[in-house]
């Protein structure tokens, strides 16, 4: 019985030491939730300065700008990559202080061979997904930024699952599906975009604390 137990005990061992060295799992769930609040909060701030002009991202075309551009067009447009661009940095901040400090529990490196490659897998569709809201800014289609920033990004968390744990890959599934409703309820784009980038971090970041974090 004692020998069964030490066989499964190294079986064990064997399969973490394995899963460490082809998986980085040190993601940490407090990030995800830190991340979600942070979106809602940014939100929050950019609709209460921007109400008024809302309608007009939402439901922009080529056709209004026509005979040049609103008079509040480039007000938005700087307030719009000040918010995204600010919530970004302190999002990846987030992400980095809370990985980092997992990862040292772990006695993990956290800038690891596995850890290059969920950058670098995550990382390209990111900047694909970049490049392209970037050219539908300049032409002014701005009622598809907010579905192509969910889609992206979903699709990054699912290129990127193959190098971490499992869960982020659903993640990448549910932020798609709500990138494609977004596209077909355009006057309920920004809503959504809160619910994915929100409420649906704040969910996953607990699940991944619950399910890893707390048994440590």
């Amino acid at each position: 019985m004692n020998d069964q137990k030490e066989y499964l005990k190294d079986l064990t061992e064997i399969r973490s030491i394995m899963e460490r060295s082809s998986r980085f799992i040190s993601l940490s769930g407090l990030s995800g939730i830190s991340v979600g609040i942070v979106a809602i909060i940014s939100s929050y701030i950019f609709y209460y300065f921007q109400s008024n002009n809302l309608e007009l991202i939402l439901n922009s075309n080529k056709q209004v700008f026509e005979n040049g551009f609103p008079n509040n067009y480039i007000i938005i447009i700087k307030f719009l990559l000040l918010i995204g661009l600010s919530t970004l940095f302190i999002a990846i901040a987030i992400a980095i202080f809370f990985t980092t400090r997992n990862a040292k529990k772990q006695g993990v490196s956290i800038w690891s061979k596995t850890a290059k490659n969920l950058v670098i897998n995550m990382s390209i569709p990111l900047f694909t997904g970049g490049l392209f809201c970037f050219l539908l800014l300049i032409n002014h289609e701005l009622y598809l930024i907010i579905p192509s920033t969910l889609i992206f990004y979903g699709l990054s968390l699912i290129n990127s699952s193959k190098f971490t744990v499992n869960d982020i890959r659903y993640l990448g599934f549910c932020e798609i599906a709500l990138g494609i409703i977004s596209m077909i309820s355009i006057s309920y784009s920004f809503i959504i975009w809160i619910i994915g980038f929100g409420i649906l971090h704040i969910v996953y970041g607990t699940i991944m604390y619950l399910k890893y974090e707390r048994k440590q």
